[in-house]
């Protein structure tokens, strides 16, 4: 699984440019910053108030006071800047963002995301999703296609609570990238390995297929 992470994480590195202002949620969109290409220079922002994160700090280097919003230990930048939550979440309201990657429980067929609640299961923080989504100037997508139990997380329609109005423009799995446009979602790349039949017997939502 850990692989498969850093494949989806390779991945979405790759859609980032220079000098972009780039949001990473938890779980998979924190391995980003291992994979970003040596030409590549982003500016890496976390919703609790910090903008130049660096990669994951070694054992003998954790600052118990440097982490990021999902309270994992982070490194700082040379030029980083610390600033309060309310300035952080003004950056991100404010259309300051240029890309947020984030992870999601499920996806639709029209690019809505659900990623911040399971009924029936204690909500432990909304979090930035909601502002995110809402706020920044593009939204990625990484997770695992398929869930723990074997049931897509691409389908037709959220059965889970939605997070905005607001679709994605890309969404990356271990599979596939698909684009997400007015007509729905298209599919344009194949992971190495994988074929078009294997991504559509694990597939529920409607896609259309474009890949070169």
């Amino acid at each position: 699984m850990a692989d498969i992470k850093h494949l989806i994480a390779a991945r979405a590195a790759r859609e980032l440019q220079d000098g972009d202002i780039v949001n990473l949620g938890i779980g998979i969109p924190t391995l980003v910053v291992e994979h970003l290409p040596d030409n590549v220079d982003v500016f890496l922002h976390t919703e609790n108030g910090l903008l130049g994160v660096g990669p994951a700090p070694g054992p003998d280097e954790v600052d118990p006071d440097l982490v990021n919003a999902g309270k994992l230990p982070v490194t700082e930048v040379v030029g980083s800047s610390f600033f309060s939550s309310d300035h952080s979440f003004a950056m991100i309201r404010g259309g300051h963002i240029d890309v947020a990657i984030l992870g999601a429980l499920q996806v639709d067929s029209r690019g809505y995301v659900a990623n911040w609640s399971v009924p029936g299961q204690a909500i432990l923080g909304v979090g930035g999703a909601m502002d995110l989504l809402i706020g920044a100037k593009k939204v990625i997508v990484t997770m695992s296609h398929m869930t723990r139990d074997g049931e897509p997380k691409l389908v037709d329609t959220c059965t889970l609570p939605i997070t905005a109005l607001r679709r994605v423009d890309k969404i990356i799995t271990e599979l596939a990238v698909f684009r997400v446009t007015d007509e729905g979602l298209v599919l344009e790349e194949l992971m190495p390995g994988v074929t078009l039949d294997e991504v559509r017997t694990k597939t529920t939502a409607k896609f259309t297929y474009e890949v070169k």
